[in-house]
Parts: C-alpha cells; sequence; structure tokens
C-alpha cells in the first residue's frame, strides 16, 4: 500500500434551498466539478484506489459558503484508503490522480456526498 500525503478544499452542494436570488446567481451542481488551485509540474505518482491517503481539507456548503469541518481546525489530516468507500464517493472519485502537494476544488453533488439524510446537524439533507 502506498502512501500519499495530499491536501484538498471540499465544497459540497447544497441544493435543497435556493432563493430566487440564489437560483440566478448559482447554478445546481449536478455532477462532481473538479478545480486544480495547485497543479505540481513534475508529479511522478498520482493517487490511485488503494492508496493511504493522509489529507487536510475543509468543508462548506455551496449556497452560503459556511464551513462544517476542516482538518485543519483539528491540526490532524484525515487518513483513509482511497477507493474503498471509507469516505463520500465525491472524494474517492475527486482525489483519483492527484499528486503529492496538489491542491483541488471538488464541488460534490448530493448523490456523491451525503445524499438525501445530510450529516445533521451541520450538513443539511440534499447537501
Amino acid at each position: 500500500m502506498n502512501f500519499l500525503a495530499f491536501s484538498i478544499s471540499i465544497i459540497l452542494l447544497f441544493q435543497i434551498v435556493y432563493s430566487e436570488e440564489s437560483k440566478s446567481t448559482k447554478k445546481p451542481i449536478n455532477e462532481l466539478r473538479i478545480g486544480i488551485k495547485k497543479r505540481i509540474n513534475d508529479c511522478t505518482e498520482k493517487a490511485k484506489d488503494g492508496d493511504m491517503i493522509h489529507m487536510h481539507y475543509t468543508g462548506t456548503l455551496y449556497d452560503d459558503g459556511s464551513k462544517f469541518d476542516s482538518s485543519l481546525d483539528r491540526g490532524d489530516p484525515l487518513k483513509f484508503t482511497l477507493g474503498t468507500g471509507q469516505v463520500i464517493k465525491g472524494w474517492d472519485l475527486g482525489i483519483q490522480g492527484m499528486c503529492v502537494g496538489e491542491k483541488r476544488k471538488l464541488f460534490i453533488p448530493s448523490h456523491l456526498g451525503y445524499g438525501d439524510n445530510g450529516s445533521p446537524p451541520k450538513i443539511p439533507p440534499k447537501a
């Protein structure tokens, strides 16, 4: 099993409650979108299923940008094995192919995040 350390920012979609104003300014997200915030040009090893990932993240809601969790606040990176369902599907998919030191911004739709139930109290249903 390989060890890779990653840094990532996570944005989750909150699609259930849109005001008319936010409907005109934010498009709903129906599929995973990946933005590269810091690219590693001389990447020699990319994250793949089975790799042990150590990463920092900050999770915010799409509608209002409110933070619901951050490994940075705890000072301890999240550790998990990629592609094994230990994290939300959006992470298993969105971290694939990352390089050590790379930073990404993921926009994760509800069905790849916490689904219909959310993760109360901070993550509402369909977020």
